[in-house]
């Protein structure tokens, strides 16, 4: 899901997504460094640092209630 599909009621700032309070913004912004991350590891073809973004991906996205990605290539779905 593209972030421009978001509409724009679900980019509160104050509203908590998850039970550390992290607001809307902040775990959108730590889904894009953990993707980031996943593409330097795909480059160095770090199969660990791979899983572990793959994981963190999911995990972001499961709290932002969005399409959760899997990784086939990792055996994550």
């Amino acid at each position: 899901m593209a972030l421009a599909s978001i509409h724009e009621s679900e980019l509160t700032v104050s509203q908590s997504v998850n039970s550390q309070n992290f607001t809307v913004g902040q775990s959108w912004g730590a889904l894009r460094k953990a993707w980031k991350g996943y593409r330097i590891a795909k480059v160095q073809r770090d199969d660990t640092k791979m899983t572990e973004y793959a994981n963190k991906i999911r995990k972001i996205q499961g709290e932002l209630n969005i399409a959760v990605s899997s990784f086939p290539n990792l055996g994550i779905s």
